[in-house]
């Protein structure tokens, strides 16, 4: 499991390499012992995430991702965040892939990805980063160059949000799923979460509105409070 996790993360990176786009969401399954793992990897320009939860419970197991580059058929990841192994974070490895335009894998491992979209329809695809809260109709800026983040990272009809330290590698907490954008209103349906199973089959709705690039979402969170969050486009790393 462990070697297989280390290579899901660096994918996106094939975007560039071949003229086709590997932007988007793809999904793979595997059986570990008696149970059936589903690893959903969403891949943004610069950033993307992997993670496994059980496909029956949707039970959370492990997440991990960070930044890409491209070099010819390697690929270089910077890791972010790693729930099986944390002393990944902050470490650069080089691996080499192969594709398709619908499937893909790294060399030298068995496991193929199969493509559940291609960054479409959903309105917001893209790694963001929470910046700021309304409260009593006062902007609460939030910096985000600051180790401890709050990322969501969306293809066109996945969403993952994970918060962690990449100074201190810990991390807080995630949760992922489909989403839609119709109508001015973004819907979540949460296929894993990292802090409560129970959660698993729910379905949020929020008001969104992008506005100068930022993404206001506004609503009432899973516990039932309003919340109005404002999101930043994350810009890759050069």
């Amino acid at each position: 499991m462990k070697n297989i996790i280390l290579t899901f993360v660096f994918f996106s990176t094939l975007s560039f390499s071949f003229g086709q786009s590997l932007l988007g969401a793809w999904e793979a399954l595997i059986t570990e012992g008696d149970r059936e793992l589903r690893n959903v990897v969403i891949l943004a320009e610069g950033y993307q995430v992997a993670t496994f939860y059980d496909a029956k419970s949707g039970a959370f197991v492990s997440t991990n991702g960070g930044t890409w580059s491209l070099e010819g058929n390697t690929l270089t990841e910077t890791v972010e965040f790693d729930t099986e192994t944390p002393e990944r974070v902050g470490t650069t490895s080089n691996f080499e892939v192969e594709f398709s335009e619908n499937e893909f894998r790294v060399k030298g491992f068995e496991m193929v990805w199969k493509r559940l979209d291609n960054g479409t329809p959903g309105a917001l695809s893209g790694a963001w980063l929470i910046s700021g809260r309304v409260r009593n109709g006062e902007m609460q800026k939030r910096d985000t160059d600051r180790p401890r983040k709050t990322m969501k990272i969306l293809s066109g009809t996945r969403f993952q949000w994970i918060a962690y330290n990449t100074e201190t590698k810990q991390f807080m907490g995630t949760g992922g799923g489909t989403y839609t954008t119709v109508d001015g209103k973004y819907t979540e349906n949460i296929a894993f979460f990292s802090r409560d199973d129970s959660r698993v089959g729910a379905s949020l709705q929020f008001d969104y509105e992008l506005k100068e690039g930022d993404w206001h979402h506004s609503g009432l969170s899973s516990k039932g409070q309003p919340i109005h969050e404002v999101w930043s486009k994350r810009t890759p790393q050069k």
